[in-house]
């Protein structure tokens, strides 16, 4: 095997370091296009840890999609399931969790991610989430007249909730998805309660 550049195995044996050392959960919070699901994922494969959504626990339980579950039981059922989703995913191994949108809105959820996990906000503005939900038509919330504007009101709502996060890390339109796993680590290693002996 060809041997990697010094600077390059460097980073490998410390995040192989941090890998075995990841006391909490991390959960990641941001609005829909943040990246969440995409960032997750890599950042849970680079430290050798498992991805996990809750939204997607969620499908998968109830054995249908959420737009389905929002019409046949409420919202208020589709919170309770979701808390409860979140409460049994912190309990488990540490990992990498992405968070639908409205998750992190709750005070229960923001709480019990506080004292059990930690989480990040994928900062993104408003122009670089329209660009990558403009065309998407998985976006429920989105299927508006104006679906800009709505962005833009659901952002302003949001924005200072997801501003509670324990770390935020900005997203730019130049990052490729390895850049904001980076940026994602770099945050963490400041937390000694995340990354430790």
């Amino acid at each position: 095997m060809p041997e990697l550049p010094r600077d390059r195995r460097k980073r490998a044996n410390k995040e192989a370091g941090l890998t075995a050392r990841l006391k909490k959960t991390v959960v990641l919070v941001g609005m829909m296009g943040a990246g969440k699901t995409a960032v997750g994922t890599a950042l849970a494969a680079r430290l050798g840890v498992p991805f996990l959504d809750s939204d997607a626990e969620i499908v998968a339980a109830a054995q249908m999609p959420i737009a389905e579950i929002f019409t046949r039981d409420g919202e208020v059922f589709f919170r309770d399931r979701e808390a409860e989703v979140i409460s049994r995913l912190l309990d488990g191994a540490p990992g990498i969790l992405s968070t639908g949108g409205g998750a992190f809105l709750a005070e229960r959820n923001r709480q019990m991610i506080h004292e059990r996990g930690v989480s990040v906000l994928l900062d993104a503005d408003i122009d670089l989430l329209w660009n990558r939900v403009k065309h998407k038509e998985t976006r429920p919330l989105l299927r508006t007249s104006d679906p800009r504007a709505t962005l833009e009101e659901i952002f302003t709502v949001r924005a200072p909730i997801y501003a509670l996060a324990d770390l935020a890390v900005p997203a730019r339109p130049e990052y490729a998805i390895a850049d904001m796993v980076g940026k994602v680590i770099e945050a963490l290693e400041g937390r000694p309660d995340v990354f430790g002996e």
